[in-house]
């Protein structure tokens, strides 16, 4: 008999613990999507500060690039992707490494 209780308690644990950690996991990513989303707004408000920063790091990018660009997140991965001969998540990743070096500095 205790140990029908037991794996019932185990299961009344497990059934609400699983929510609760997917549920942690979905709140984390939802901040760190919400923290880019905030740092590329600042990226497009202040784009001809930002401009210098993503021209020291990728230097092949043109002028031209940079004006096409504007701040948004997906034409910057688009140009070092082209510029660069790689891979969209081999730029996705270069993109992903500056901005954290990036937020650290703000």
């Amino acid at each position: 008999m205790r140990s029908i209780a037991s794996l019932a308690a185990f299961v009344v644990i497990s059934a609400v613990s699983v929510p609760l950690v997917a549920t942690a996991q979905t709140s984390a990513q939802t901040t760190t999507q919400n923290d880019a989303q905030t740092m590329w707004e600042k990226f497009k408000g202040s784009w001809s500060q930002t401009k210098g920063a993503v021209k020291e790091e990728w230097g092949k990018l043109t002028d031209d690039d940079l004006l096409a660009i504007e701040g948004r997140r997906d034409q910057l991965v688009g140009k070092i992707q082209t510029r660069y001969g790689i891979s969209r998540e081999a730029a996705e990743a270069q993109v992903g490494t500056w901005e954290k070096n990036r937020l650290k500095n703000m």
